[in-house]
């Protein structure tokens, strides 16, 4: 197929288009190089940027009409990518994620709906956050707790309890469980897999929204300061600095290497599907945040003390991991990369890389500054 990537350039984007080129389909990609993810002078680690592979790379904002026009002419499938990611920025950077995150894509739909319609699949690149928390069991019945309480957070109140305060026991949460967006970056996500379910049930056109877990590896960003917990703790381990633990340490997540992220995404893209489909994309296990930093020291061989802070951050889930029922049975997808090897592929990449500026400090400072967190002072 001749295939758009929007976003391409970046973590996944770099990945994917790789796996794409390396299946003999042709590839375009549009990329702004964002400074907050590529620096002032961008450099992205992507091989065909420097030449070695033919893509047609178009270097723009996704918000722009005409050069989406041109990105769009004669595709067959578009992967959508391009996003703004930081969950504690969105909250206060409301407009600029709506406008980059939602109306984008609303743009992209229209574009193809009326002027594109050779373009017969769209891949959303959707999030898990759109749960909110991750789904629970309690008497026999599966619930997804609401928004925790920022008075019970500054009380070391972490876990979520049921209606009447009860004990919850995790489980995985399959997409059925009803979505409860936490930020203004998940709602931006959910809103995007409607509209993707509206346009695929008027245009006929096969819409698939993979809500992915919490994708780390080799090539993501070590800049921005707003996502990736992995690109923090493993660029302060380098030098040797304390980590900072927000909460208890042991909230968890479900850490998805790149190359099952961007595997999915090719099954996705050739899968048979109905007009839209909804599908976890995750390593099916929780891995807390603790978990993570133990195998990242011992990774890196570093002397950084692992300091539990009790500071949390508004729009900040407790647990989520992902159900793959729907991907296994749908995709034929099995992760298949665990997180210690993960974890040793990305270390090894990180020591290439150059020690970059931490601004992590800084970034929470701003949103304790907002009311939307709590930091050490």
């Amino acid at each position: 197929m001749k295939i758009l990537v929007t976003g391409g350039a970046g973590f996944i984007g770099s990945w994917l288009v790789e796996a794409l080129l390396n299946q003999d389909h042709e590839v375009k990609v549009i990329d702004s190089l964002s400074p907050q993810i590529h620096g002032v002078l961008p450099q992205p680690d992507a091989p065909w940027l420097k030449g070695e592979r033919s893509v047609e790379f178009i270097r723009a904002d996704v918000r722009d009409s005409v050069a989406m026009d041109q990105a769009l002419q004669d595709v067959e499938a578009v992967v959508h990518l391009a996003a703004e990611t930081g969950t504690g920025q969105s909250m206060y950077r409301i407009a600029h994620y709506y406008d980059v995150n939602q109306q984008a894509t609303a743009a992209l739909l229209e574009a193809i709906a009326t002027r594109h319609r050779q373009v017969r699949r769209v891949i959303l690149a959707s999030s898990r956050s759109v749960y909110g928390e991750g789904a629970y069991e309690l008497d026999g019945q599966t619930l997804v707790p609401g928004p925790r309480d920022a008075e019970r957070l500054k009380k070391g109140l972490f876990e979520p309890t049921g209606p009447n305060g009860e004990v919850l026991r995790l489980i995985a949460t399959p997409e059925t469980a009803p979505p409860f967006p936490a930020s203004v970056y998940a709602a931006t996500k959910l809103a995007n897999e409607t509209l993707g379910h509206v346009f695929s049930q008027a245009y006929g056109t096969r819409v698939v929204a993979l809500r992915f877990q919490n994708v780390y590896g080799e090539r993501q960003s070590l800049r921005n300061p707003y996502t990736g917990i992995l690109s923090i703790f493993s660029n302060r381990m380098r030098q040797n600095l304390p980590i900072n633990l927000f909460e208890d340490g042991h909230e968890s997540r479900d850490f998805v290497h790149v190359s099952d992220v961007t595997r999915a995404i090719g099954l996705a893209l050739q899968a048979e599907l109905p007009a839209f489909s909804l599908i976890n994309i995750g390593a099916g296990v929780p891995t807390s945040v603790l978990q993570v930093a133990e195998l990242l020291r011992s990774e890196l061989d570093s002397s950084s003390a692992l300091e539990v802070s009790g500071d949390f951050r508004a729009g900040d889930i407790r647990h989520c991991y992902a159900d793959l029922g729907q991907a296994r049975g749908l995709l034929d997808y099995a992760p298949a990369v665990d997180i210690k090897e993960g974890m040793r592929r990305f270390c090894t990449w990180v020591r290439t890389q150059s020690v970059v500026q931490d601004r992590s400090e800084q970034a929470m400072a701003e949103l304790t500054r907002r009311g939307l967190g709590k930091a050490r002072q």
